[in-house]
């Protein structure tokens, strides 16, 4: 899904012209209505694994996922070009919290930092890759190639998954009806606030303030609704609420630098994108490999103090980066690799830590809300970094505004140490002499405090 979302914007030019629409028309079709579609439809998505089954699920957004993929290959005009881009957004917003809901499942606690160690690595590999391999594809085929290259990953997919035995049935009994108005409440609040969050977005103000308003009518239905599409509850656990905050704050400043880097190194240095690819390569290199090794570290030493030495990493990083002359674009590489350490050290931990205090039951509507959060994180701090920065400004005022955004983003960070803080210490499993009324075989865990 990083691979299919990121593919994408190389072939916008190309896509425009071949449809003869304006280049902002074609963004805002493919690119705003995937986000918006993406953001909103997390948590519902991950409800309904909760409800049916997450393996199901799994199921049904490897289907709709592989349904816009083919309408985008055979797709000539931008309506159903847009059709195609929302049924990929849907079976995304199926498909991650089924998979981080199915990881919590079938692993034990203290195997999960591990896999999200290398589930976190692959997503941030995806999403490096996929304007180089979309640059390639483009360059020897045409863009519809894009869509296409999607059908080979599911194919594998869909076959690991049947490789894994027959899928587990959801919960039995009588189930409340699903949470339809608080769902529209929900998707009326996040379209609001991500509209408004957009960095060319127009009304930003009006559609803040609504969208916010609109939650207050959602929390007030969610505590009355019989079973909720996002139980607040979630968030009274301190190692879920710390632990999505934390995952939240980094997106926040990760995406916003990666937004950022390209805009002032094009100002100060007049560098191409091929040569600001080759500087961000360092900061997406550094937490692909720092994290499988952060997940294994969670595992034995506790998800608190590698999220700790995470986030000490990544606002030492920040902290460099605003005391950069910037004579050179070279000054960048140490700095962001840094930063990549630190993430990738603190995301694993803080995801394993926040789904393995969510219910079993709930596992689905946790992961749905923690990737919401994520969303939301990265748009913010997009949207921080267009508010902040005028890239054509003169060296000076440039520079002034990157320091200004490094302030902004070391108090982020400092919220992302305080959550750290917060997550739980190291599993400590035992096998010694078993209580009496325990049934053999039982392994106990504890969190040490």
């Amino acid at each position: 899904m990083p691979l299919n979302s990121t593919m994408i914007a190389v072939a916008l030019p190309e896509i425009s012209v071949d449809l003869g629409r304006d280049p902002s028309t074609v963004t805002q079709a493919l690119v705003t209505s995937y986000l918006v579609a993406a953001v909103v439809l997390q948590s519902p998505g991950g409800k309904l694994g909760d409800r049916v089954g997450h393996a199901r699920m799994l199921a049904v957004g490897q289907a709709l996922v592989a349904a816009g993929a083919f309408l985008g290959f055979v797709a000539t005009s931008l309506p159903l070009l847009t059709a195609a881009r929302l049924l990929m957004a849907a079976g995304g917003a199926v498909l991650v919290p089924a998979t981080v809901a199915l990881l919590r499942h079938a692993l034990p606690p203290e195997r999960r930092g591990r896999a999200f160690g290398l589930f976190g690595a692959v997503m941030a590999l995806a999403a490096a890759m996929g304007p180089v391999v979309g640059g390639e594809l483009v360059e020897v085929f045409a863009w519809p190639v894009l869509f296409a290259a999607n059908l080979p990953v599911l194919l594998v997919s869909a076959l690991l998954t049947l490789s894994a035995g027959p899928a587990p049935a959801g919960p039995g009994g009588v189930r409340p009806r699903f949470d339809w108005v608080g769902t529209g409440l929900l998707a009326a609040a996040l379209t609001s606030v991500v509209l408004g969050l957009r960095p060319d977005g127009g009304h930003a103000v009006v559609l803040l303030v609504v969208g916010t308003a609109l939650f207050l009518p959602f929390a007030v239905w969610e505590g009355r609704a019989a079973d909720p599409v996002l139980a607040f509850s979630l968030f009274r656990t301190v190692p879920f609420a710390a632990g999505t905050v934390l995952v939240a704050v980094q997106n926040l400043v990760m995406y916003a630098l990666v937004f950022q880097v390209p805009l002032v190194t094009a100002a100060l240095f007049d560098l191409d994108a091929r040569d600001t690819g080759r500087l961000l390569v360092s900061l997406m290199l550094a937490m692909v490999v720092t994290s499988p090794v952060a997940g294994r570290l969670a595992d034995r030493f506790g998800a608190r103090w590698v999220a700790v030495a995470g986030s000490v990493a990544a606002l030492l990083a920040v902290l460099a980066l605003a005391r950069l002359e910037l004579a050179t674009a070279g000054e960048l590489v140490v700095p962001l690799a840094l930063l990549g350490v630190g993430l990738g050290l603190a995301t694993p931990a803080a995801q394993s830590a926040s789904i393995s205090a969510a219910p079993a039951e709930h596992a689905g509507m946790a992961a749905g809300a923690a990737s919401t959060m994520r969303y939301l994180g990265g748009i913010a701090g997009v949207a921080v970094m267009s508010l902040l920065l005028d890239a054509d400004g003169t060296r000076t005022q440039v520079l002034s505004d990157h320091r200004t955004l490094m302030v902004v983003f070391a108090g982020a960070l400092l919220v992302g140490l305080a959550c750290a803080v917060l997550l739980p210490g190291r599993i400590r499993t035992t096998t010694g002499r078993r209580p009496r009324g325990q049934p053999a075989g039982v392994v106990v865990r504890r969190f040490r405090s």
